[in-house]
């Protein structure tokens, strides 16, 4: 049995746009300085991951190459370090 997770940093979903529309309005800055300040401060990447994108890596892990790659899990983390803490939204 193959068991694989995707483990994305911030995906463009109608929640996460949501959530940045609220977070610019309770902060007053703009949707475009969430995202840049606040999200992708980190990533070496400086966009949000977008829904196709999550569609293809699924598509591909259920492939014969995924044979190639052992790693159970795919951390999409656009270049962002790793840590163990978390970082509060805003």
């Amino acid at each position: 049995m193959t068991s694989n997770s995707i483990c994305p940093v911030y995906v463009r979903t109608p929640l996460v746009e949501s959530q940045i529309a609220d977070q610019a309005r309770a902060h007053n800055i703009s949707e475009d300085e969430v995202v840049e300040r606040i999200m992708l401060i980190e990533p070496a990447i400086k966009r949000l991951v977008e829904p196709e994108e999550i569609t293809e890596l699924a598509h591909f892990l259920c492939t014969p190459r995924r044979r190639l790659s052992p790693a159970p899990s795919l951390p999409w983390t656009a270049g962002r370090p790793r840590t163990n803490t978390s970082r509060p939204f805003v």
